[in-house]
């Protein structure tokens, strides 16, 4: 069982009302469902409006998504209903069930879009971009300074992967902007989250882009940085712990052991071998007798399997995929090279996922 605020949500079901979209002010909602995610809760989210990231957590099966307009029928078997925008047709629906059926319901203070309170920003002067790298995704991972940044910023961009939890951490006021990107799908573009951290540093407002993982690790933190310098920005980095080393330790894959493996090679695989615009040398990945990390590559896995048989690698070579590595819902499939992709597609795994291919991948503590 866990808790959430002194509930006990755990393996029960919670319903969150309200809208998910981006401008949010307050702790906002994203920070409240992804607590309740970690914290076991059968989850069922009733917007009107929704944020890329909770379409991305229904998408990927960790909650129930209603948009359409709530059904009183929607909530039975409910123990716990979180109005998180007062006042909207699917609130007061939800707000009547509760207080006739005797459940429980709170209206989390600062949840409201209508939310302020005084902001620390400074108007007049130039504010400051702190690029915070949230960790793997457990909100117990990220750093003592990232948390801190978090809770003295007045905006937050966020990205879908982020440990969003942490931004019931927020002060209320706060304007937390989604600024996810789902893979193939829609997503907020670079150079308008760059002119964002800009516009509102330029405001006098402690700005937080908050990534997964580091942000200098497969992200686009340097790109930051570099538009934030270019227009007078100061700008901090608060690196996070990386899902390509934090994933497979999670799954119990220490990606370097002294009679296994003397090195790691990280790469991304978000375009297949042979594609134009790929400067990743695979035949010698397949030749370097290191364990091979692959981040992003779930949709091409199959290819990158493929190019490193044929350049030398034995089918045989064991492989890992670990799926929301480090999370409540984290799943690892272990299968030789040749079988990892077919044998992910039967399991349904898909991003976030992390790739591990090597002897480590066969890893087994209680065998020296």
């Amino acid at each position: 069982m866990g808790a959430w605020r002194g509930f006990e949500v755990g393996g029960r079901r919670v319903a969150v009302v309200g809208t998910t979209s981006a401008g949010i002010r307050g702790s906002g909602s994203l920070g409240i469902i992804t607590a309740l995610l970690e914290a076991g809760a059968d989850l069922l989210v009733a917007a009107a409006q929704v944020s890329s990231a909770v379409v991305d957590l229904a998408e990927r099966r960790r909650l129930r998504l209603i948009t359409a307009g709530l059904d009183r029928s929607d909530l039975d078997g409910t123990a716990l209903v979180v109005v998180v925008e007062p006042g909207t047709p699917d609130a007061v629906l939800a707000s009547r069930w509760a207080d006739d059926h005797g459940v429980l319901r709170c209206e989390p203070e600062g949840s409201s879009t209508g939310a302020t309170s005084a902001s620390t920003s400074t108007p007049g002067s130039t504010g400051e971009v702190f690029l915070v790298g949230g960790g793997p995704g457990d909100p117990g991972l990220l750093t003592v300074a990232g948390l801190q940044a978090i809770k003295e910023a007045d905006v937050i961009a966020a990205d879908r992967l982020a440990p969003l939890a942490a931004l019931e951490q927020a002060r209320d006021g706060v304007e937390i902007i989604d600024v996810g990107k789902i893979p193939r799908g829609p997503g907020a573009e670079q150079r308008s989250i760059e002119d964002l951290l800009i516009d509102r540093a330029r405001a006098g407002n402690k700005v937080v882009r908050f990534k997964g993982g580091d942000g200098f690790v497969f992200g686009r933190g340097g790109e930051e940085w570099q538009a934030c310098a270019a227009a007078g920005i100061p700008v901090t980095v608060i690196p996070g712990v990386t899902s390509a080393t934090a994933a497979p330790a999670a799954a119990g894959i220490p990606i370097t052991h002294r009679t296994l493996s003397q090195g790691f090679s990280a790469v991304t695989g978000h375009v297949p071998p042979g594609d134009p615009r790929s400067t990743i040398d695979w035949p010698a990945l397949a030749r370097s007798g290191t364990t091979l990390v692959i981040m992003m590559g779930m949709a091409n896995l199959a290819a990158i399997a493929e190019t490193l048989i044929i350049n030398g690698l034995e089918p045989t070579t064991p492989a890992a995929v670990i799926a929301d590595g480090t999370m409540a819902s984290m799943r690892v499939l272990r299968a030789d090279l040749s079988a990892i992709a077919d044998a992910a597609t039967r399991e349904g795994l898909g991003a976030p996922a992390t790739v591990v291919i090597g002897r480590v991948a066969a890893f087994d503590p209680h065998r020296t």
